[in-house]
């Protein structure tokens, strides 16, 4: 999909961080934006955003985690644009459980967050993107975790988050492979340290059946390596342009990739040697 102007985004879990940074991207290119979140204010000040810099956009209230509220938002966003053409979906959460000590809860927590809110979001939207009348886009937001597994960061354990990155990562390479025929491209962005309140969104947003909220985690002072959301958005773009399989806002984590990889490698030339 090399030209992105005229046509239509939505972009889920638009109302902050990494999704809030895609929205402002794609409508920069000339996309109307449909800004959805579970957070209905966060969502219109994000169209308020697109709109104040000339831009265009809408906000809506959605449910990432629910089917039918899903539903209701492909069903509205065909009625008043008539189609769409690009799918982002960013719903996530991350907790500090060590794997060891992780409950059932918290699996079914993290895999519904993660992993079934896209599955669902491109349950729902694929047949309007296959009626889109011509080529479309699937974006599925992931995390370099989806290609290292790191146990911790800043103290933090990411077992859990990680494990579901990786899922990822497999529904969408082989997504991508059962629509290319289609013209529809599948892309799973893959970001390193971004900065946003994914920890205090995914407290605040725990559903009363896994649990519900859970308390605010300590304020963390941001790392000044950290990428801006807004810098997400363009690359983002490129991404679909260029139809490209990872998204990559840190390249130059390649040598990470590359240590896990050569790991791989060499346990392959290990039990070869047998």
């Amino acid at each position: 999909m090399e030209d992105l102007g005229d046509r239509v985004a939505v972009v889920i879990g638009g109302g902050s961080g990494i999704g809030r940074g895609i929205a402002l991207g794609l409508a920069t290119e000339g996309m109307h934006v449909v800004v959805a979140d579970i957070d209905a204010a966060s969502a219109e000040e994000v169209r308020g955003e697109i709109v104040g810099s000339g831009g265009r956009a809408t906000a809506a209230e959605a449910d990432g985690t629910d089917r039918q509220s899903l539903g209701r938002l492909a069903e509205t966003t065909v009625a008043e644009h008539g189609a769409v053409h690009v799918l982002s979906t960013n719903v996530g959460v991350v907790a500090d459980r060590p794997l060891t000590s992780a409950s059932e809860t918290d699996w079914a927590w993290i895999i519904e967050f993660n992993l079934l809110s896209a599955v669902r979001a491109v349950d729902v939207f694929l047949p309007h993107l296959r009626a889109s009348g011509g080529s479309a886009h699937i974006v599925v937001t992931a995390s370099l975790a989806a290609l290292l597994a790191p146990p911790s960061v800043s103290g933090v354990h990411l077992g859990l988050y990680t494990a579901t990155k990786h899922a990822l990562l497999g529904y969408a390479e082989s997504l991508r492979g059962e629509l290319a025929d289609e013209g529809i491209g599948v892309s799973l962005l893959c970001p390193g340290m971004v900065r946003s309140n994914l920890a205090a969104t995914s407290a605040r947003h725990r559903p009363a059946r896994h649990g519900g909220p859970l308390p605010a985690p300590p304020a963390r002072e941001p790392a000044v390596t950290m990428m801006a959301p807004e810098e997400v958005g363009p690359v983002v773009a490129r991404g679909i342009k260029a139809n490209r399989l990872h998204i990559l806002t840190h390249p130059a984590s390649l040598g990470l990739v590359e240590a896990r990889h050569a790991a791989l490698v060499d346990d392959f030339a290990f039990f070869a040697e047998a």
